[in-house]
């Protein structure tokens, strides 16, 4: 365990948001808040970092996106890509797919929890405007018109808001808060092995084997990372703790006679649970804290990042008086609901994985029997949430979202999407995304017009961009496939907040109110 020197000094702070968790998500959302100017304070119960173990490993490109912003570059430079998927049952192959490229970042990377939390530490130590205390343990959080008092035992702060990115443990939090964490518990165990070994043709794949002979009636997953380092899950039976014997047979199972260094191991169950709320007046929840879901499809970390990005613009927003404070409500109708579909789609998944009726049970067996690709579910690996029905999203009939495309793929560009990362001269287009919103205008509409009267609807930062003067060519309106008449409306996520054809200063205005819920009564009339 890596400690950090602790305090005893008062926890008087000038912190405008107090992070509660000093994990990923935790840090993340810190470094976010700064990056809008909000002072921030970390709080963590630990001593201090434990970095061991490999544990959230495989970060999905929009995550790496927002990473990137953060000055943590790193993690994509030094993530491994791996570049085919197989899957087995026994020993024949079902099936090996690729992901698309689909911009300047990799797809995603496998790289340790472990590192991750190191690169985001480097780039918080750069950072004037947070603070971490270790050794914080949250006791109690009360809460006023003016702002929260967070305690730590005798002690206390006040902070204007708190999110709680604590994980999932933190079970009395969650009750003082008064939320529920209705879900359920998967009987199985996994054993989880991070090994060193020298695998020839094993460095870039992921295999994943259906009832393997060395594993019959289960699953085991095997992921490559950096360093020659190879991550193993066995899915076990419920009362599966296994000796270290029998963790050296299974290994050699996978391996064979090669040499290996194992380095770490754990085993634990998975669970499926959702809070009911994920806003409590100035208190939004995040990451592991919020939510859990079975891991097959990598949805756990690579949700946490987009709880704490659209926390954190939110957040700023209101606090440097751009939006009212309704806009936090919002955090709740979109994370909420991207929690919702991430464990309805693990849950799928585990349903096929770990069958729990006699009926589900024949049907993967006849599926496997079958080889029936298409039917075999190891995990839908994370995307990021649509937020179609978002109350910041104008609708546009004319660009409808086209529903949840192939496994592997993004869909169309539509409101509530995020928007492609397409490669732009010297950067890419999500560089110029996360510092207000960015109107994008078509060739047709008058982007001077759209930016003198833009200032009356909001106080945010809003920068008005035509799409031809983005790459030099006009080749970015093609790539989006936008039209001559349309001006896009980009949330600071990344996301599309609009996309209005035959735009005018109304339309548009509307859209931006929208967006940012702040009310035109009385502006409308005099934007022509």
């Amino acid at each position: 365990m890596t400690t950090a020197p602790s305090t005893t000094a008062p926890l008087s702070t000038g912190a405008r948001v107090v992070v509660v968790g000093a994990g990923p998500v935790g840090q993340t959302a810190a470094l976010l808040l700064a990056r809008w100017g909000v002072p921030v304070l970390v709080l963590d119960r630990r001593s201090g970092r434990e970095p061991v173990g490999s544990r959230s490993i495989c970060q999905q490109r929009d995550v790496l996106d927002v990473w990137s912003a953060l000055g943590a570059g790193r993690i994509a430079e030094e993530g491994l890509t791996w570049t085919t998927a197989r899957t087995y049952h026994r020993d024949r192959e079902l099936s090996s797919w690729r992901f698309e490229a689909g911009g300047p970042l990799p797809p995603f990377v496998n790289i340790s929890q472990s590192r991750t939390e190191e690169i985001l530490d480097d780039a918080i130590a750069a950072q004037p405007l947070i603070e971490v205390r270790w050794e914080h343990e949250v006791t109690g959080l009360e809460q006023d018109d003016d702002g929260v008092t967070v305690r730590c035992g005798e002690r206390s702060l006040r902070a204007s808001y708190v999110l709680a990115c604590a994980g999932a443990r933190e079970r009395r939090l969650r009750e003082a808060l008064g939320v529920g964490f209705d879900g359920s518990t998967f009987d199985d165990r996994f054993l989880i092995c991070d090994i060193r070994a020298d695998l020839p043709g094993w460095e870039h794949e992921r295999r994943f084997y259906f009832d393997p002979a060395w594993n019959p009636g289960r699953q085991v997953l095997i992921h490559p990372c950096p360093g020659s380092t190879f991550r193993i899950d066995w899915q076990l039976p419920p009362d599966g703790v296994p000796a270290a014997d029998d963790v050296a047979r299974r290994i050699r199972q996978v391996v064979g006679d090669r040499d290996y260094e194992l380095i770490w191991r754990t085993t634990y169950r998975f669970h499926s649970r959702v809070v009911s709320r994920m806003r409590v007046g100035r208190v939004l929840l995040a990451g592991d804290f919020a939510h859990l879901m079975a891991p097959f499809g990598a949805r756990g970390l690579n949700s946490g990042v987009p709880d704490a990005e659209n926390a954190a613009w939110k957040l700023a927003f209101v606090l440097r008086g751009w939006a009212p404070e309704e806009l936090l409500e919002t955090y709740h109708a979109e994370r909420h609901a991207a929690a919702l579909e991430n464990l309805e789609v693990t849950m799928a998944t585990m349903r096929f994985l770990a069958p729990s009726t006699e009926a589900d049970r024949e049907r993967r067996r006849a599926v496997l029997e079958r080889g029936d690709v298409a039917e075999v579910d190891s995990g839908r690996f994370a995307e990021p949430y649509w937020y179609v029905d978002s109350p910041l999203t104008t609708p546009e009939p004319g660009r409808p979202f086209t529903g949840r495309p192939p496994k592997g793929t993004s869909p169309p560009p539509a409101p509530g999407v995020i928007v492609p990362d397409v490669p732009l001269p010297g950067g890419r287009l999500r560089e110029h995304c996360r510092d207000g919103f960015l109107l994008l205008v078509g060739d047709m509409s008058d982007s001077r017009l759209f930016a003198q009267v833009l200032g009356k609807v909001t106080k945010a930062p809003l920068a008005v961009r035509e799409f031809a003067t983005m790459d030099g060519t006009g080749g970015l309106a093609d790539e989006l496939g936008a039209r001559p008449d349309e001006v896009w409306l980009i949330r600071p996520d990344a996301h599309i907040a609009a996309i209005i054809p035959q735009a005018g200063p109304e339309s548009v205005a509307a859209a931006v109110s929208r967006a940012s819920r702040f009310t035109l009564d009385g502006v409308v009339g005099g934007l022509e």
